[in-house]
């Protein structure tokens, strides 16, 4: 259903903080004609935890509308509160999403059985394909192969994006869930590992800037040529990194900017890139595109 290279995008917004919808437009066919296998809009990557209800609803609308079809839509829809989260699924099911991603419920640390209900809520009352991510690093919450091979067995819970930082994780998932179960990397830096070990594909941050490249490693690790891909991930390898000099979106952001792509504009808590990271971005985009 989904696979390859699936954009993590970022929400281009002005200096004030104003969505910028021309701008989110303009990423769209930036990522169609570049070869991106999916968009997800407003996932933890496009701001969703400062965006309200409204913004993020109509961010996704947006995407949808201009895609038109060409490739799938996934809607970020998580949230710590499952009434919310369950609100903007419906949502998002309403505007015509293929799917949706949802991320653990933050701060509050459920249990694992907390996970379980707040997936299979979610998942009962809205019928559209729902993927997990696991991200415990930026959540606090380690959703674990148990949990995910018991949500795996409801119907419309297709996938998980896992971004524990633990490749093994991917072997287990799908030991424990079976391969009609799609796993996704969550990580950039482990992506072509993730997919030798079974993982169809990843969720990206990287994916916002060199769309094309992360689309040419992911196909060549999906046919099979691991030495192919291994190349082109070499490329990539600095950018990877970089684009976590500092908490994401920022340096993503930033580098758009600098690229002439978007606004420079990001929410606070998070703030603009500080200068002392400019020239290694700058330097890692070109060594990318060496």
């Amino acid at each position: 259903m989904f696979k390859g290279s699936m954009v993590a995008l970022v929400t281009p917004m002005e200096a004030d903080g104003t969505v910028d919808h021309g701008a989110l437009e303009r990423l769209v066919e930036f990522h169609i004609e570049a070869g991106t296998d999916a968009i997800i809009a407003v996932g933890t990557t496009g701001e969703s935890a400062t965006l309200d209800e409204s913004e993020h609803c109509a961010v996704i609308e947006r995407v949808i509308k201009r895609v038109k079809g060409r490739i799938p839509v996934i809607a970020g829809t998580g949230a710590n509160a499952t009434r919310e989260a369950l609100a903007l699924t419906r949502r998002a099911a309403e505007l015509g999403a293929d799917g949706c991603l949802l991320v653990t419920p933050y701060y509050n640390k459920p249990t694992q059985e907390g996970l379980y209900q707040h997936y299979k809520t979610i998942a009962d009352a809205v019928q559209i394909p729902q993927i997990l991510y696991n991200v415990p690093g930026r959540t606090a919450c380690d959703m674990q192969p148990e949990t995910v091979e018991r949500l795996a067995g409801v119907d419309n819970i297709v996938a998980i994006k896992e971004a524990s930082g633990e490749v093994s994780r991917v072997g287990e998932i799908i030991a424990r869930c079976g391969k009609d179960f799609a796993v996704f990397s969550g990580d950039d830096g482990l992506a072509l590992d993730a997919m030798v070990a079974g993982a169809r594909g990843v969720i990206s941050v990287t994916a916002n800037i060199v769309p094309d490249l992360m689309y040419e490693m992911c196909a060549l690790a999906l046919a099979g040529d691991e030495a192919g891909a291994r190349k082109a991930d070499s490329r990539l390898r600095a950018l990877h990194a970089a684009l976590f000099l500092e908490s994401n979106p920022i340096p993503a952001k930033w580098l758009l900017s600098d690229m002439d792509m978007i606004p420079p504009g990001i929410r606070l808590p998070l703030t603009p890139l500080a200068a002392e990271y400019h020239g290694e971005l700058r330097a890692a985009l070109d060594q990318a595109r060496v």
